[in-house]
């Protein structure tokens, strides 16, 4: 059992944390899982670098590269990680650009996806890697004509 030095009362509502999993911790209500997302540009906006999904849903389509958040792992941290395994390409000072959370955004589960504009060596080269079967600096123009994995597009045309 996990030890909290804070006592939370009982409000009579069945909002307290008496009613956490002994083993892990959870409490029982349910929750979206969290994602990040790197937007990267280069040639004054002009190209951005995008990967082609490896898997379902969306497989083969153009995507921000990203993933999931870690336990204990911080945002910041997850799509600076994600960057890498996608591309290979090595990312710092990521910037906020736009949270996405409707719960019918993704067909598996409602997933909350944190945007980030990241910025990189704009003379990388990226190698595919995880679970993107290609990655590569495109123009907006192509990613716009060609489309993209779910609301990706409308994160990319609100840039």
């Amino acid at each position: 059992m996990r030890l909290n030095p804070i006592r939370i009362e009982d409000d009579g509502l069945g909002n307290n944390m008496e009613n956490e999993c002994p083993s892990c911790g959870n409490d029982p209500w349910p929750k979206p899982s969290l994602a990040v997302d790197a937007i990267v540009t280069r040639k004054n906006g002009e190209e951005i670098l995008l990967i082609r999904r490896g898997r379902n849903p969306w497989k083969g389509a153009w995507a921000f590269p990203g993933g999931f958040v870690d336990v204990d792992e911080d945002p910041l941290d997850a799509v600076l990680r994600e960057l890498e395994e996608e591309t290979g390409i090595i990312g710092n000072n990521p910037e906020l650009i736009s949270v996405r959370g409707n719960p019918k955004r993704d067909p598996r589960k409602h997933i909350v996806s944190i945007f980030y504009r990241v910025q990189v060596n704009v003379d990388s080269i990226p190698n595919a890697g995880d679970d993107a079967e290609h990655a590569e600096w495109i123009k907006v123009s192509r990613a716009i004509e060609e489309g993209m994995a779910g609301d990706h597009i409308e994160v990319l045309l609100n840039l």
